[in-house]
């Protein structure tokens, strides 16, 4: 039970790291492999600073590594599954909002 508790705890951490936009938008774009906040910042029109800021707690949360090289910091998903976990949600997200719309469609009809 405590081992059940422990990886339900993980999970949390881990939910709560991709609670941002900006995170999911990093996950995706390390899923085209390394890259460094700065190359990050650029293709999400922010800050390196900020962008490092997200990456710190997804690195605190397990999901990228990091390492130095030279000047630069190089940032990878640890575990390239969370881009499956991600589409899931993603997926069912989708699947909501048309549903919703479907019956927001079918109201404005009566």
């Amino acid at each position: 039970m405590a081992l059940d508790l422990q990886v339900l705890e993980r999970q949390a951490e881990i939910c709560k790291a991709l609670g941002h936009p900006k995170r999911l938008q990093i996950i995706y774009l390390l899923e085209r492999g390394e890259t460094t906040a700065g190359d990050l910042a650029a293709a999400l029109n922010t800050t390196p600073a900020n962008v490092s800021q997200h990456l710190n707690a997804m690195r605190q949360a397990g999901l990228v590594g990091s390492r130095r090289e030279a000047s630069n910091v190089i940032y990878w998903l640890t575990t390239p599954a969370i881009i499956d976990a991600c589409a899931m949600v993603k997926q069912i997200l989708t699947e909501q909002v048309q549903r919703e719309q479907d019956l927001l469609g079918r109201t404005l009809k009566r």
